[in-house]
């Protein structure tokens, strides 16, 4: 009855049950079997695992038999070293040198070694970098100012597009009231300067007389002839010193030329700055590698923001300089008034020693026009009008967006006076505001904002 019939029963089956046999259903038959065909698997790996770590420690600590040939290693294997009597034992080979001879020589002196031969490579660039502006400064300064310029000008362009007016016009009415109001500020310091003079003349003929008395009766005593030996001797040092001064001026006649290409330059520069400068940037980052775009973008208009800041707080700080010397000079009524402060807001564009400059030629003007205690307190506004300027004007207005250091400013006004001239002196300071900022935007590891009109493609899941 049982012979065509399973051990184990099925509970499908229509064979009967066995005596001691125990009914099982199909599923759980194929759930018992899966598990020991998982242990089965499970027991293989781990036997072949610890016999491999079985037959490594064998190989390791077994000693090798005589004569018998080892079989090859995958890994590369070292020849054996003969002992030879007398021989030096081999030098220990430090991990980042190649050869013998780098082994040997001190950590300390490898180290100087590379770091020079950087900074000379960074050198000889740096020097072909001043070589190259300087073979183009005929282009590159004008650039330079017009940056400046189109740095000032560019939130009155970006007031007139809100005021939906076309880029083209609104660049072009800003760039020609930029014009009018320099041109108007122009004609009245060289009107104001014409009709002063004479006066001027006069009282520096005064001036003249009195130093020349004061020479005779003052402490110095000198007399009559020593007088005279000392003008002869200034009269023939000009003399001899005539044909520098022409040379001078024949070569500054020359550069006429040069000054209205210059001048030109900067007009059609700021005009295409201020109207496509942001596409202008967009094609330069687009030259760069992929990965490096938007590190560059926003290193760059960080970098513009700052420029723009510093002109804004610069302009506005020699505005109240200019205002400042010239209330003092109008008081005291001394000539040239406006000219002079026009002077002072002018040499406020060179940081610290630019508005003093042009208030020491303040100081001489009230000397020759009004004496010595007239001088005096026309020096002390100055210096008053510097310190205000220096401890309350710089840290307020500037911030510290464009916050350097005075040292880093000094020696960025006299680099620039030995390269460019004054031009170097007006550009040295924002330049290195504007390196501040990109070095420091660039060394970041912060990943920079995504653009607003930047495109993000995600794959689907």
């Amino acid at each position: 009855m049982w012979r065509n019939c399973p051990t184990v029963a099925w509970s499908d089956v229509s064979c009967p049950p066995r005596p001691g046999a125990v009914r099982f259903s199909r599923q759980e038959v194929r759930l018992s079997r899966f598990e020991r065909i998982r242990g089965r698997l499970r027991r293989a790996y781990e036997s072949g695992r610890e016999s491999v770590r079985a037959r490594r420690t064998d190989r390791a600590e077994a000693p090798e038999p005589a004569g018998v040939a080892t079989p090859p290693s995958p890994r590369p294997v070292s020849p054996p070293s003969a002992a030879v009597v007398g021989a030096e034992p081999p030098a220990a080979v430090h991990t980042s040198t190649s050869s013998r001879d780098d082994a040997d020589v001190p950590h300390a002196l490898r180290i100087a070694a590379a770091w020079s031969w950087r900074l000379i490579v960074i050198g000889v660039v740096a020097w072909a970098l001043l070589k190259i502006v300087g073979t183009i400064k005929i282009v590159i300064i004008p650039l330079a100012v017009a940056l400046l310029l189109s740095a000032l000008l560019a939130p009155a362009v970006g007031w007139l597009l809100r005021a939906r007016l076309p880029r083209s016009l609104a660049t072009a009415v800003v760039l020609v009231g930029g014009l009018a109001a320099v041109i108007g500020t122009l004609t009245l310091v060289v009107n104001e300067f014409i009709q002063g003079v004479p006066e001027l003349s006069e009282k520096s003929s005064q001036g003249v007389r009195q130093i020349q008395d004061w020479l005779k009766t003052g402490p110095l005593h000198l007399s009559d002839g020593q007088l005279d030996r000392y003008i002869d001797e200034g009269q023939q040092w000009i003399n001899n010193n005539t044909e520098r001064f022409t040379s001078g001026a024949l070569s500054t006649a020359a550069t006429l030329a040069e000054v209205l290409t210059g001048t030109l330059l900067v007009l059609f520069a700021t005009f295409f700055f201020l109207r496509d400068g942001n596409r202008i940037w967009r094609f330069l980052v687009r030259l760069l590698p992929v990965a490096a775009r938007w590190k560059v973008d926003d290193a760059g208009r960080a970098s513009w923001a700052t420029l723009v800041a510093y002109v804004r707080a610069t302009v506005l700080v020699a505005f109240i300089d200019a205002v400042g010397i010239g209330v003092f000079l109008v008081i005291f009524d001394i000539p040239f008034a406006f000219p002079l402060a026009a002077l002072v807001f002018l040499g406020a564009f060179i940081p610290i020693v630019g508005a003093t400059l042009s208030g020491v030629v303040a100081v001489l003007v009230a000397l020759v026009d009004s004496g010595p205690v007239t001088a005096l307190i026309i020096l002390g506004a100055v210096v008053g009008v510097q310190q205000v300027e220096g401890h309350v004007l710089q840290p307020l207005i500037m911030g510290r967006a464009v916050a350097i250091h005075p040292l880093a400013v000094i020696i960025g006004i006299a680099a620039g006076v030995v390269l460019a001239g004054i031009t170097g002196a007006l550009v040295s300071v924002p330049l290195i505001a504007v390196l501040n900022t990109a070095v420091r935007r660039l060394a970041a590891r912060t990943v920079p904002d995504t653009p607003p009109d930047a495109v993000v493609v995600a794959s689907q899941a």
